[in-house]
């Protein structure tokens, strides 16, 4: 792979090979500027990647990022990206004992069969077209909402003016998104259902002041102009394996082992030092893009770093000898499985678990939500094992913020690691330990990541996944055109933590290749 001139010049250094990083290089190549990115590791793709995490075991998993819907299509045609999603069949199955018997909500497989799933759990038709009736609210928003993430910053009132729904706009960006919850529904588990979408990645109460939850909601149910989160076929890798190959197509120039210890900028250009394993060096560039998070931004800069953020979430990938069969006997577990698979993610339950955690203890319940890729994408497993019926798991816990990790990290981890799977279990008509794989040295295939280790392993502030809190999709004071923006000339925010960043979108790495090429007059 080539290396960087030290005393090289550029039209444009990107720092960090993150997917948004990847998507900026691969514009501004494109369209003619000469573009250094430097990566900290030995490869791109930050977050976004695929890797074999099991010794001697063929099964390449979508290793931290594992879903697709705020990518927007324009990202993938304009890129001429070699790249597809899957739908899938079932949203969400979310098991629960009512009157002493294993039952639970299937959403999806068809309208008919959804109402049908609703009215057996709750004896009537109320809370299914209640659930109709939001869903249908926000499916107009993000037909307003998605496209405006890759256009200049629009303002409150014209983001307002173009939902053009008082109601919605109330219950989205005014009022915490447990009163519209509330309001809408009257069963616990249907609830508890709709409320997670605010909470992925977020460490919110329903009816928390700041609203952070519903930022969290908005992003979750926009994407696309749907909502739909989509599988990604060859797992996350192949997204930025693409990206990789469109950016160095273009002329890019991509540095991995390079890590940026410094930014310096006089107004007129900026330099960028950086180390490797065999030495240091300097690049210089007209613009400085960085898609690393701004608490990266601040050391680089030598600014106040900003306040701390973080992560809520523990990570577990798995791989499966089989699927485990269910309590409840009326579902299939490849369809259970195969949409979100909801454990402990009752309203109440919810509740529950984030006032312990916010009181410094672990929940002794802890929520969490499960799918498998491998069922709508087999091909991340080798040919050996899909012919023997193996599976992958990856399991996304809640409401486990990173504080409670500080002082005792593995044995928190373990705890937390042996309550949430027994709340699995107690759904499961087998235990999941006879179910999993071991790899070549006969250990059980399951790999446990929680917000401290992806701080240490990818520079997420606090295990945040989205850097800091999401931003509202509009301008507020100081936010710029595009949203990318920092206090320095020619330092523009191509990660997570630009505003409209979050999640695999792209949107902050094209947001800030296009306020560079407008500054080029490009």
């Amino acid at each position: 792979m080539p290396a960087p001139q030290p005393s090289g010049a550029y039209d444009a250094v990107i720092v960090g090979g993150g997917h948004n990083g990847l998507v900026a290089a691969a514009y501004l190549a494109r369209a003619g500027l000469s573009v250094l990115l430097l990566e900290r590791l030995d490869h791109t793709g930050g977050a976004a990647v695929s890797s074999r995490p099991f010794a001697g075991v063929d099964a390449r998993l979508s290793r931290y990022s594992y879903l697709v819907s705020l990518l927007p299509r324009k990202i993938v045609r304009d890129l001429g990206l070699d790249f597809s999603l899957r739908t899938r069949t079932i949203s969400s199955y979310t098991p629960v004992e009512r009157a002493g018997r294993a039952t639970g909500l299937l959403v999806g497989g068809g309208e008919a069969r959804t109402r049908e799933a609703f009215a057996r759990l709750t004896g009537s038709d109320r809370e299914y077209t209640a659930w109709r009736r939001l869903y249908g609210l926000t499916g107009r928003v993000a037909e307003r909402v998605f496209p405006t993430l890759t256009e200049p910053l629009p303002g409150r009132d014209e983001l307002r003016r173009r939902i053009d729904d008082e109601h919605a706009w109330r219950m989205l960006f005014e009022e915490p998104i447990g009163v519209a919850i509330e309001d809408h529904f009257a069963d616990d588990l249907v609830r508890g259902v709709v409320l997670t979408d605010a909470l992925i990645g977020t460490f919110a109460d329903a009816h928390d002041p700041s609203l952070k939850q519903n930022r969290c909601f908005l992003y979750h149910v926009i994407g696309g102009g749907t909502g739909d989160w989509d599988v990604p076929v060859g797992g996350m890798g192949a997204l930025t394996d693409a990206l990789a190959g469109a950016a160095r197509a273009a002329g890019a120039v991509l540095a991995t082992g390079h890590e940026a210890v410094r930014i310096d900028g006089d107004g007129h250009g900026c330099e960028v030092a950086y180390r490797t394993a065999d030495g240091e060096g300097v690049a210089a560039a007209r613009h400085v893009l960085v898609g690393a998070s701004p608490r990266e931004l601040a050391a680089l800069t030598g600014d106040t770093p900003p306040p701390p953020a973080e992560g809520a979430q523990l990570k577990v990938n798995m791989l499966l000898k089989r699927l485990p069969r269910l309590r409840d006997r009326s579902v299939d577990p490849r369809e259970a499985f195969a949409g979100t698979f909801h454990v402990a993610e009752g309203y109440d339950q919810l509740a529950t678990a984030y006032a312990q955690a916010a009181a410094g203890e672990p929940p002794t319940a802890p929520p969490s939500e499960i799918y498998c890729h491998s069922l709508t994408d087999p091909s991340i497993l080798g040919p050996e094992l899909t012919e023997r019926g193996y599976q992958t798991l990856t399991l996304f816990g809640l409401h486990t913020p990173a504080r409670l990790f500080a002082d005792a990290h593995d044995s928190v981890r373990d705890g937390l690691l042996e309550r949430t799977l027994a709340r699995l279990d107690a759904q499961l008509a087998e235990p999941l330990a006879d179910c999993l794989a071991t790899d070549a040295q006969g250990r059980p295939c399951l790999e446990v990541r929680t917000p401290l280790d992806l701080d240490r392993d990818l520079g997420l502030p606090g295990g945040n996944i989205f850097h800091r809190e999401l931003s509202w999709p509009y301008a507020q004071e100081g936010t710029g055109r595009w949203g990318v923006e920092t206090r320095h000339p020619g330092v523009l925010l191509c990660g997570a933590g630009a505003v409209r960043g979050g999640g695999v979108s792209g949107v902050p790495g094209h947001n800030a290749a296009m306020a560079v090429l407008e500054q080029s007059g490009r």
